[in-house]
């Protein structure tokens, strides 16, 4: 009887033992799950490797700062096979991205005419810095990639200085020397005198100066966007805008007031029915070589 006894007592606690673990499986189980939920930021991040995975020349993708979305901009260049493959990538991943197609081609903006010259191609000199008392201009590294000498005119007589550093892709900004005491290097921007650098942020009202289209005007839209140029030449950490350009605009400088904030590095469309452009932030390249303007 007192075995029985122990035995019919000792079902109901084997039981609640039972139900017990079962209800503490199930919690972690719960919290394991909650812990595994993605963020918007994961989300997002993943939906941005999944574009760069692709490797389609003629796209863009920078978070849109007003939604925490990713922008991913196509250019009329890309095909509609490659489409179908930027639709599916950006589908998996719901409200988290959008896709919108651009009229014009993505491009580093350089060709022949006026602004600083090399053999074979012209850019816009970006902000004159110096280091000590040598003195420097900084341009887009598309620009200074193969090229040693600059000159001030396509005639290629009067020399302006030498390539000294180059960073692209990846970054796109390069390093010219003055060597020809000659020509003169002002610490200004047309006529506004430039007083130091400023880090961009989105709606901020800019400008920017190119030797093909003088001055134009418009807010910056993104940060930290990434543009795939087509060849391997991709592009990080760049300030997006809506701001037109056209070729030989390529190193002129972006800038607020009297800061300089960015170096042309390419875009899309022209100044006649508009366009996107993107810079390459100032502060890295001077940093890099220890420069500042003046």
């Amino acid at each position: 009887m007192i075995r029985a006894r122990r035995t019919t007592n000792r079902r109901p606690r084997l039981i609640a033992s039972v139900l017990s673990l079962l209800v503490v499986t199930a919690l972690a189980v719960s919290d394991a799950g909650a812990a595994a939920e993605p963020t918007a930021a994961t989300t997002v991040s993943d939906a941005a490797s999944a574009v760069g995975s692709l490797g389609i020349a003629g796209t863009s993708w920078a978070v849109d700062e007003r939604t925490g979305t990713l922008r991913v901009l196509a250019d009329s260049t890309v095909a509609e096979a490659d489409l179908a493959q930027l639709r599916r990538a950006t589908g998996r991943f719901a409200d988290a991205v959008s896709l919108e197609q651009l009229d014009g081609r993505l491009r580093t903006l350089l060709s022949g005419g006026d602004g600083i010259y090399t053999a074979g191609w012209r850019c816009s000199a970006g902000v004159n810095v110096q280091s000590g008392s040598t003195y420097y201009f900084v341009t887009a590294g598309h620009c200074t990639e193969g090229a040693t000498t600059w000159y001030t005119g396509s005639a290629l007589t009067t020399t302006i200085g030498s390539t000294t550093a180059t960073s692209f892709p990846g970054d796109d900004f390069g390093i010219v020397r003055y060597t020809n005491p000659a020509v003169p290097h002002p610490g200004s921007i047309g006529s506004v005198d430039i007083t130091g650098t400023a880090t961009a942020y989105v709606g901020q009202s800019v400008c920017r100066r190119g030797a093909t289209t003088g001055v134009h005007c418009g807010r910056v839209t993104a940060l930290n966007a990434t543009v795939n140029y087509g060849s391997g030449d991709v592009v990080h950490g760049l300030i997006q805008t809506n701001i037109c350009a056209e070729p030989g605009d390529s190193g002129g400088p972006l800038y607020a007031g009297d800061k300089v904030i960015g170096i042309l590095s390419g875009g899309s469309g022209n100044c006649t029915v508009g366009g996107t452009t993107f810079y390459q932030p100032i502060q890295e390249a001077l940093s890099a070589y220890g420069l500042s303007v003046y």
